[in-house]
């Protein structure tokens, strides 16, 4: 469980798993307010804590000519604008050690990626924010390898630190999702949520554009929840096929609030 505040935060007190959800990448105000509309909806209905995610920037491709953003300041405005108008906390990448003073300015929650998260700078720039830190389990390290970044945190000032889990790389072009690292990542005192939709990425296709298997994300899901993880990720879209990044492992929106409600269901039989 969360046992620290996040500003904005409603539903705390329900003890429903968190739910971080949102687009891949901040496209435009008017697609980023409408996902935004439709998840707090449903997480009000349900009594979900919810914080809504949104990429100012994509620092992470495959090809050169890959959409990365709108523009920083622009994107960040956005998603300042998200959180003023329906009163929640925002979370969102950053890449860089000088990044994160300007996120922090818009964004509650700042989300270290997972092929950063061994960056010592990184992380220690970040924890001096003194915002909440999500850092995401690297798919090349073992789950006992992040209590390091836990530490680098926490060592830097900063108690507020969550882990997400996103899979483990599975030779060359798969990953796979190991359950037995949530409870171990949870031994270090810190909130453990589990992302349900880059764990199913394909990556490395020859192609150059990343594959995913999006049928399967309330599968994992389930199994996290089971679990028990304090929270889940997943990255949504009302058109998933044409998001400008990560599509192929994003959930159609219109899936969402059925999907809640059955893991609402585990959780209660878990807890």
């Amino acid at each position: 469980m969360i046992d620290f505040k996040i500003d904005k935060l409603k539903h705390t007190h329900t003890n429903n798993f968190l739910l971080m959800a949102g687009p891949c990448a901040i496209e435009g105000e008017e697609i980023a307010m409408r996902i935004a509309d439709r998840i707090v909806t449903i997480t009000d209905k349900l009594g979900i804590p919810y914080i809504f995610k949104g990429s100012y920037r994509k620092a992470n491709r495959s090809k050169g000519d890959s959409f990365t953003g709108i523009g920083d300041e622009k994107a960040l405005k956005i998603l300042e604008k998200v959180g003023r108008t329906f009163g929640l906390p925002t979370v969102t990448d950053i890449h860089e050690s000088g990044e994160a003073a300007m996120a922090a300015e818009y964004a509650d929650v700042l989300q270290i990626p997972a092929f950063l998260c061994r960056q010592t700078d990184l992380l220690i720039a970040a924890a001096h924010t003194g915002k909440v830190i999500n850092v995401k389990k690297g798919q090349f390290l073992s789950a006992g390898s992040m209590k390091f970044a836990v530490d680098k945190v926490v060592e830097a000032g900063n108690q507020r630190v969550i882990l997400t889990d996103r899979g483990n790389t599975f030779g060359y072009q798969d990953l796979i999702v190991d359950y037995r690292g949530l409870p171990e990542m949870q031994n270090f005192g810190v909130p453990v949520v589990m992302d349900c939709t880059h764990s199913l990425q394909q990556p490395n296709q020859s192609s150059g554009v990343t594959g995913g298997k999006p049928e399967l994300i309330e599968t994992i899901a389930k199994a996290a929840i089971a679990v028990g993880a304090d929270g889940l990720f997943i990255e949504t879209h009302p058109n998933p096929s044409e998001a400008k990044s990560d599509g192929a492992n994003m959930l159609h929106l219109d899936l969402l609030e059925e999907m809640l409600v059955k893991l609402i269901r585990i959780r209660q039989a878990v807890i």
